[in-house]
């Protein structure tokens, strides 16, 4: 039997791979220090600093964290860490300064309801060319100019027969100004608005507007944090049938304009897209991205996100009025005095600095997008904090609109923030409600027009007040909290001053 010997390491040895090892271990330890990652608060295993979170308002959390690790903070969501980035200052320095953090993180919700693609949540090339069209048909449509400028006017006027017909009893408004922004959007999309009592276009309205309060709501950024344990949730199931709903009335409506499609005529942006394929596939061009997926997904972002954010601000708008009825009357004095009875228009905009502060405020104060979520591109030292590539990138945007180092009074609604001494209306840096950069809303002027015109036109006609019984300062700015904020169920009177 052959007999094994085993040789144990000598003395010498063991101190010697020791001392390197701890000579190993200073290098890359001074090599951390010099990348140090972004301060926060110490996670808990699994949970992260979800327990530190408030439910009701994750944004004011954020906030208070801000305020005491500074403006580039870690904030663990259970497993999945996050760096915020909260300030004015920080976000512009980030977004506009700096191509790192250009792309959108895509969450599973996203990628189970498949919006991969669109303009919304898109990367790369794809996102490039397809914001390129979106933008290129606002322009032919007119965004800016007279012709999308008479079609704001003409759903005005449809609004306000809405209104009228209420007889000055209290009613939701939620609706009808649904309906109305929604017919700027698919006369955009589709090349026509639609009929407020049709069947077909209440469901997709009401469908799309649920589907971004539940893509926000707790349950789903649950799932996202833990898709494999949340799965099951009833909202995501939810979520899911509705997404897939809208999707097949969203193809009959392209399939119908694809049946009457005049390539040389395009009546909006379906048009467009399904010209560009026409040519694309004539020149053989196999990996082109305009195909019925893209589409249908440029559609279905477009329809909800411009509903949903410019909705719920002029809804606000409206109860704000109703709340402060002296900033109501300063509005209508000036509007009288400056335009009279007479349709107002955009160009209007630069003699009534009032009316344009208020406007400005409600979007402000009601900072219906308080984050926006972005991923690094590539590793990246951020003032003076290493980042690695692919980390998600948490844009604390109501750290911009709400910050008490910018504002006199963050939390009160004060017109006077959008006006100097001499009362003209007064540009303020802080003001980032549309975020900024390479992946700012893309229907930011299509977004002010419509405030603007909806808002003016609306008090116009007419006084807003509480309803019978209700006082002023009884009226509920509760938010309901979704992909964004929008306001609680509430009625209001919409008085004629005709």
């Amino acid at each position: 039997m052959e007999t094994i010997f085993l040789q144990f390491p000598s003395t010498t040895t063991l101190l010697g791979t020791f001392g390197i090892l701890l000579v190993l271990y200073l290098v890359f330890s001074s090599f951390d220090f010099q990348r140090k990652e972004p301060p926060g608060p110490w996670p808990l295993p699994l949970f992260g600093n979800l327990l530190l979170l408030d439910s009701k308002s994750p944004h004011t959390t954020l906030y208070q964290m801000y305020k005491k690790y500074g403006p580039v903070f870690t904030f663990h969501f259970g497993p999945q860490k996050m760096v915020v980035y909260a300030g004015h200052k920080t976000i512009k320095q980030a977004l506009v300064n700096n191509n790192a953090f250009s792309e959108r993180e895509v969450s599973q919700i996203v990628i189970d309801i498949k919006l991969t693609r669109g303009i919304g949540f898109a990367n790369g090339d794809y996102w490039k060319e397809i914001r390129n069209l979106v933008m290129a048909n606002m322009k032919d449509f007119g965004m800016g100019k007279k012709a999308l400028e008479e079609k704001i006017i003409e759903e005005c006027k449809s609004l306000i027969e809405t209104f009228m017909e209420k007889n000055g009893k209290a009613f939701d408004t939620a609706q009808p100004v649904n309906n109305a922004v929604s017919n700027i959007i698919s006369s955009i999309v589709y090349g026509n608005r639609f009929e407020y009592d049709d069947p077909l276009f209440i469901s997709m309205v009401e469908r799309a507007l649920k589907n971004t309060q539940l893509m926000g709501c707790a349950s789903i950024q649950l799932y996202n944090f833990f898709p494999r344990l949340f799965g099951w949730l009833g909202a995501r199931k939810q979520l899911l049938e509705s997404s897939l709903t809208n999707r097949r009335c969203i193809k009959e409506l392209i399939q119908g304009l694809q049946e009457s499609l005049n390539p040389h005529i395009c009546r909006g942006l379906v048009d467009s897209f399904l010209a560009r394929k026409i040519q694309h596939e004539a020149s053989g061009n196999m990996n082109s991205h305009y195909h019925e997926d893209n589409l249908l997904e440029t559609v279905l972002n477009l329809f909800a996100a411009g509903t949903d954010t410019t909705s719920a601000t002029v809804r606000y708008g409206l109860l704000l009025m109703a709340k402060y009825p002296k900033i109501q009357d300063q509005v209508q004095e000036e509007m009288n005095r400056v335009v009279g009875s007479r349709q107002i228009r955009v160009e209007d905009r630069k003699n009534l600095p009032y009316t344009d502060a208020v406007i400005h405020e409600i979007q402000r104060i009601t900072n219906v997008l308080p984050t926006t979520l972005h991923r690094t591109t590539r590793d990246v030292t951020f003032q003076g904090y290493f980042i690695k590539k692919g980390t998600p990138a948490l844009f604390l945007l109501s750290s911009a609109l709400l910050d008490e180092d910018e504002w006199e009074t963050p939390y009160t609604f004060n017109p006077a923030h959008f006006l100097d001494e001499d009362g003209n209306f007064k540009k303020r840096d802080a003001f980032l409600p549309f975020s900024a950069g390479a992946r700012v809303c893309v229907g930011e002027s299509l977004a002010k027009m419509e405030l603007f015109l909806f808002f003016t036109s609306l008090f116009q006609h007419f006084c807003f007040t509480p309803p019978p019984g209700v006082k002023e300062d009884e009226l509920d700015l509760t938010q309901i909290v979704g992909f964004t904020l929008t306001p609680s169920s509430h009625e209001l009177c919409a008085i004629s001053r005709v």
